[in-house]
């Protein structure tokens, strides 16, 4: 898969980058810190969410103003500059209706938007997310993130491990150590010191708790019960502020999911039960009945492509996964469809419409 990366300027003149890949039903990432969309697109730390995203939905992102291939000098680093880069990039990809999915960081700006834009929001998703920053969590957090900014301040750009390992062990504690030279290598090339610590210090300040009674779009809160760098606790507050919202709790101390963990086959069916293409609210997906009801998102797009003629290397080269994951997907289409064979799935395929 392909992504393009184009430019576009938020409102007080910053030049923002973001990237365009796959196709379906737009989905838009609110911008995290730490990100590079180049580099982030190969991290076996990243290219899993990514491919994932884009596997049956036109996926847009952006870097962050002060990361990646976005400006890096930029006075405002607030959370009303975070809101107008999403609304900046937003317009530029033209998009009209959207889901808007919101990790670590980037779920307070999809909030904030979601509350402001009520009516171009489709579904909304937050993983890792939090509603109040360190600096408002008590006076231990507060000492904590006073002492993590003076560390990226004075150590970010060493190559002492130790404060490799010190990120490394906040964001992804269970990650290899080829996922941990990569996480190292992002916090290299991604901005300068100063600039991460004053990341860092503007992320610590927001606070949306009071606005989290506003949101008013169908949500969803996924977060690890031992995510070593955002509490469980914040996870559980956004879910009990917004009205309706669904919890999904997942056994798991990585902030950033790993795709070898458990945890992230579990992400992967909650994103697809709760932002399957094509529906729009929570019924069957438009135009299907029975146990076709069922498919995931991932299913949907493999029997996509079974319809299509390809075969399972080249399902599995097209949707970034190995063929044996193809195999057990298609068990479990077939298994749905009460079918016995690819041309009876493939007979099913087009009589929903999956295929001209």
């Amino acid at each position: 898969m392909q992504q393009t990366i184009r430019f576009t300027r938020s409102a007080d003149g910053v030049q923002l980058a973001y990237a365009d890949a796959g196709a379906g039903p737009p989905l838009v990432k609110a911008a995290n810190w730490l990100s590079h969309l180049e580099f982030d697109w190969q991290s076996p730390v990243w290219r899993h969410w990514f491919a994932f995203l884009a596997g049956a939905h036109r996926l847009i992102r952006y870097d962050p103003r002060g990361c990646g291939l976005s400006d890096w000098e930029a006075a405002d680093l607030s959370l009303d500059a975070q809101v107008a880069d999403l609304e900046a990039v937003i317009e530029a990809a033209g998009l009209d209706r959207f889901d808007l999915i919101g990790i670590s960081q980037g779920g307070a700006a999809a909030i904030e938007y979601c509350i402001r834009h009520r009516e171009r929001v489709t579904r909304l998703v937050l993983y890792g997310a939090f509603a109040r920053g360190w600096l408002h969590r008590g006076e231990v957090s507060a000492r904590q993130v006073r002492a993590l900014n003076d560390l990226v301040r004075f150590g970010w750009g060493q190559e002492n491990a130790a404060f490799r390992e010190l990120f490394a062990n906040m964001f992804v504690p269970e990650a290899s150590k080829e996922q941990e030279r990569w996480f190292a290598d992002l916090m290299r090339i991604t901005t300068r010191p100063e600039i991460a610590a004053r990341i860092l210090d503007a992320s610590s300040k927001i606070n949306v708790m009071e606005r989290l009674a506003a949101v008013q779009v169908p949500t969803l809160v996924i977060h690890g019960r031992d995510d070593a760098c955002v509490p469980y606790a914040e996870g559980r507050t956004l879910a009990t502020g917004i009205a309706g919202a669904r919890f999904v709790t997942l056994e798991s101390r990585n902030h950033i999911l790993l795709e070898s963990e458990p945890a992230w086959a579990r992400f992967r069916e909650a994103f697809d039960a709760f932002a399957r293409p094509g529906d729009s609210s929570d019924g069957p997906v438009a135009g299907s009945s029975g146990r076709f009801d069922e498919l995931t998102a991932r299913e949907l797009d493999i029997l996509r492509h079974l319809a299509g003629g390809l075969s399972n290397a080249e399902i599995a080269a097209r949707v970034f996964i190995s063929e044996k994951t193809v195999r057990n997907h298609l068990s479990s289409i077939f298994g749905k469809l009460d079918v016995d064979s690819r041309a009876k799935a493939i007979v099913v395929a087009r009589t929903h419409g999956l295929v001209g």
